[in-house]
């Protein structure tokens, strides 16, 4: 994720996604119509600016995200906790 390059750590007890979708019958074929992703961040209080940029801007960077916008629709967002340095 884009957060490294703002380097934003992302230790397993710093950072989490729940990741949850739609399935749908379209025209009698099971089709996966929508991922939504959850982030839960825990981030010192100087870097919460940069993570929520982060998050408007990764979707234009992520390779999954890419393959198939226009085919799924993609949701997220995050939620912040503050992290003592």
């Amino acid at each position: 994720m884009v957060l490294a390059g703002k380097k934003i750590k992302t230790f397993k007890n710093q950072f989490k996604a729940i990741v949850t979708g739609d399935i749908e019958d379209v025209d009698g074929v099971l089709k996966i119509t929508r991922i939504n992703v959850h982030y839960y961040l825990k981030v010192p209080a100087n870097k919460k600016k940069e993570a929520s940029e982060s998050l408007e801007t990764y979707l234009k960077l992520c390779p999954g995200a890419q393959s198939v916008i226009g085919c799924i629709d993609i949701n997220h967002e995050i939620t912040m906790e503050d992290l003592s340095e």
